[in-house]
């Protein structure tokens, strides 16, 4: 579980998505983006990113290392899930750094767990919700992989 978060929200997200993961009895480990190595994904059964997007669709700039770490790896028979927050004023940008995330991991061969997620700002009862779902599909799809 690797996440960029400027304004404490996709922390939040990672935190919620970590805590169902380890409630379905996975181990998880959770890392601020400029901490993590994207290899340590080779390891990982399931890989989850959750970024921000900064402005008009950048990623963010302590992440951008990681990311294209995240491209020249091959994550072969690994599953990823991608979820983040972001804010609906930027239009057309909203929360690209999601679909972004997500193309990386299909470039390193890496197959999708879950349906990727945009939450606008913080998550409310209905994200969380949804992210608690988003995590049961990741174990499940896990399980049915293996």
């Amino acid at each position: 579980m690797v996440f960029a978060t400027i304004t404490g929200n996709n922390e939040d997200i990672a935190d919620i998505i970590t805590e169902k993961l380890e409630d379905l009895g996975c181990q998880v480990t959770e890392s601020e983006i400029s901490q993590a190595d994207a290899t340590d994904f080779q390891t990982a059964d399931i890989c989850v990113v959750c970024p921000y997007t900064y402005d008009e669709g950048a990623l963010p700039d302590e992440g951008l290392d990681f990311y294209e770490d995240l491209q020249a790896l091959d994550l072969t028979g690994k599953l990823y899930g991608v979820a983040g927050s972001g804010d609906t004023f930027y239009g057309e940008y909203y929360n690209i750094s999601v679909d972004k995330f997500a193309a990386a991991f299909q470039q390193a061969h890496a197959k999708a767990g879950a349906p990727d997620i945009k939450i606008n700002l913080s998550p409310d009862q209905d994200d969380i919700q949804q992210l608690d779902a988003f995590a049961q599909q990741l174990v499940t799809s896990c399980q049915d992989h293996q």
